[in-house]
């Protein structure tokens, strides 16, 4: 049934000229070839294009188009979900990794829950040195919208999702979990997200992300649960949840780096 399925990988960067690389060779090695790659620089001001360009002189599937000016990332990644060919929409960030058999292990899942409209994985964790945290993030077979409100499981760098409710859903500009807030009005409208049980996204942990800032993560949470319609009641009980499993999710993961 998804033999002749075309995925369209979206990739934002901005001056990611020591890791782009490392992120498309992760593409390249991907099992399942049917994809395209749109790279879009987000007016990167290092070497980013002259490490990509060659890359995208080799291989007819990767695509590269520039900015004219530093949008940020979400209207980045809108701009590519606009350019995009195919049904399926995934994302890479351009500084994380995939595992070889990423996209396959996804169509296999889609193959048993046909009616799925984002599927997810479980997480690995490297620091800038390429060093690897012991911490694996684990993720359910599958998540409703109440649950997806205790803790964003759903990595951006690791979904498989329709384009059409990408084009429904846009993802919000400003200063708020942009994908979490997007998954969560998907969920809220359409059911279910569904989880494969892997480490098949690596996830870079860098000292400047907006996660990595506790105090920034929490505000821009409630941010994301203002924008979802929850009163001050609901996003107080929610941020609880939040804070107790990603305070643990840290501390699992810079036990090493």
């Amino acid at each position: 049934m998804w033999e002749n399925l075309l995925i369209s990988i979206i990739m934002p960067a901005y001056n990611a000229q020591d890791c782009i690389k490392q992120a498309i060779e992760s593409i390249l090695c991907q099992t399942w070839s049917n994809w395209e790659l749109w790279i879009i620089d987000d007016g990167s001001t290092d070497h980013t294009e002259q490490v990509v360009l060659p890359l995208v002189s080799a291989d007819f599937r990767i695509n590269y188009v520039k900015n004219d000016r530093n949008l940020g990332v979400s209207k980045t990644r809108n701009r590519g979900v606009g350019l995009a060919q195919g049904e399926w929409i995934a994302f890479l960030d351009s500084d994380d990794i995939w595992v070889e058999d990423k996209l396959e292990k996804q169509i296999q899942r889609l193959d048993r829950e046909k009616n799925a409209d984002l599927i997810f994985t479980g997480s690995a964790f490297i620091n800038q040195k390429n060093e690897r945290a012991d911490y694996i993030l684990h993720v359910p077979k599958q998540i409703f919208y109440k649950d997806l409100l205790k803790q964003n499981v759903i990595s951006c760098s690791s979904v498989l999702v329709r384009k059409r409710y990408l084009l429904e859903y846009e993802m919000p500009d400003g200063e708020l979990h942009e994908d979490y807030a997007v998954w969560l009005q998907l969920l809220k409208n359409n059911g279910i997200a569904y989880g494969v049980d892997e480490p098949l996204l690596i996830y870079r942990v860098t000292s400047d992300s907006r996660s990595g800032n506790k105090i920034r993560a929490v505000k821009m949470q409630m941010r994301v649960y203002h924008r979802i319609g929850l009163n001050v009641w609901q996003s107080g009980y929610y941020i609880i949840w939040y804070i107790v499993r990603n305070l643990k999710k840290y501390r699992e993961i810079h036990k090493k780096i």
